[in-house]
């Protein structure tokens, strides 16, 4: 089966606006009866600089609409630099955005607060959680929220300064005045130390996975080596939350990779109503040049929504549910086709390969193995999002004009192109 692909790879089903940067997600929730993402945005330029917290909304995980920027940074403030990744909570009743202020260097960042005022957000004047006093401690970032036996705790990334990357918790009780507790977990920890070798534990996410007693901490690798992606995945780690301390602390017993893909960074989780929903960042494929970038105006977006699950020892990925409300003309089995709209699913078993073939020959962009039960692909313009029994894979792949995508599979391939739900 071929699919001709003539339109640029601005992924147009994704959250993300028009122009600008786009890095992390944050603050994603459900309130007044529509679905938040927020994501770290540039508005003015596809470079990262000069962070907002940009939001879309949904009523349904599929229809998107971009809404004014939430949060800028603000001069002579504590969040003059930057404001940086966190997370959204209800409290009271009203929705509270908790992220990290940075007011001039990111080693003194701090956590904050903004709370909604007629319809706009309005940052706190100080921190709710000021820098830590600790010189060992350096980029302590990225506030996560939980709940454990009815008392709320704050978890934030960060690293030493001997390279051991860490989890801190604080106890956030009080939403405007966190108490610092402790470490939830340090890479000295051998497990840790085995499969998620970092300097800096970034985004940290910690969730209990449905139907299981099993907590899952999510963490994104950030390293300062010679040689070594600064960005280099997210791993995460299966275990158990010891709460008979004076501080919670997890006790990992497992973990790997959450998703096996070069392009996948600093996703953040929600637990809700009975299911983990999940998004990351899909930045642009390294190989892609700068100039590219510059010319088209725009860089980044977040991935499709993911549902995550536990089997064994094992953390399973698929698309949400809500993503085949996406699925538009059926694509005929083992044909050869044109379509208008470089978005498309499939779904098969078995051996697949995806290649971009043009005049100037193939490209293999992605496959499956032989032995696969199940193989699902999303792609909507550059960006590709394959679920192999569970596995996710997040690359990016940029069609050049006169090239088509060319799908070769052993079994029969079920396929739908994909476009926005008509009302």
């Amino acid at each position: 089966m071929t699919v001709t692909t003539t339109l640029a790879p601005f992924p147009h089903l994704h959250v993300r606006p028009p122009q600008g940067w786009v890095n992390d997600p944050n603050g994603i929730g459900f309130f007044d009866d529509r679905w938040h993402v927020f994501y770290q945005y540039n508005p003015d330029a596809p470079v990262h600089a000069d962070i907002c917290w940009g939001l879309a909304t949904s009523p349904d995980l599929v229809t998107w609409t971009d809404e004014p920027v939430a949060l800028r940074p603000r001069a002579g403030t504590i969040d003059a630099a930057g404001v940086w990744s966190g997370v959204a909570t209800v409290a009271d009743g009203e929705p509270v955005l908790v992220y990290t202020a940075v007011p001039d260097d990111p080693a003194n960042a701090g956590m904050a607060l903004a709370r909604r005022e007629d319809g706009t957000w309005r940052a706190a004047e100080s921190f709710a959680a000021p820098p830590p006093a600790d010189p060992d401690l350096r980029e302590v970032r990225d506030p996560f929220l939980v709940t454990v036996a009815d008392r709320r705790y704050a978890i934030v990334g960060g690293g030493r300064t001997d390279g051991t990357p860490l989890v801190l918790v604080y106890d956030a009780t009080d939403l405007e005045h966190w108490t610092l507790l402790g470490e939830l977990l340090t890479g000295t920890n051998r497990i840790a130390s085995e499969l998620a070798l970092a300097q800096i534990w970034e985004c940290p996410q910690l969730v209990r996975l449905p139907g299981t007693g099993t907590w899952a901490l999510i963490v994104s690798l950030w390293h300062d080596e010679p040689g070594v992606p600064q960005l280099d995945g997210v791993t995460v780690l299966l275990g158990d939350l010891d709460t008979t301390g004076p501080h919670p602390q997890f006790v990992p017993n497992g973990g790997h990779r959450l998703d096996s893909g070069p392009d996948f960074y600093a996703p953040q989780a929600l637990a809700h109503e009975g299911r983990v929903l999940l998004w990351g960042w899909t930045w642009e494929g390294r190989d892609r040049p700068q100039a590219e970038i510059d010319a088209a105006g725009w860089a980044g977006c977040l991935t499709f929504p993911r549902e995550l699950t536990a089997e064994g020892t094992q953390v399973r990925s698929a698309p949400a549910a809500e993503l085949t409300a996406l699925r538009r003309r059926p694509l005929p089995q083992d044909a050869e086709l044109t379509i208008e709209v470089p978005a498309w699913e499939i779904e098969t078993r078995g051996a697949v390969h995806l290649t971009l073939t043009g005049a100037a020959g193939d490209r293999e962009i992605w496959s499956a193995p032989a032995d696969a039960d199940h193989v699902r692909v999303l792609v909507d313009g550059s960006v590709i999002e394959a679920f192999v029994d569970g596995v996710a894979t997040t690359l990016r792949a940029y069609p050049q004009a006169g090239e088509c995508w060319q799908i070769e599979a052993s079994s029969a391939v079920t396929g739908w192109e994909l476009g926005p739900p008509t009302p």
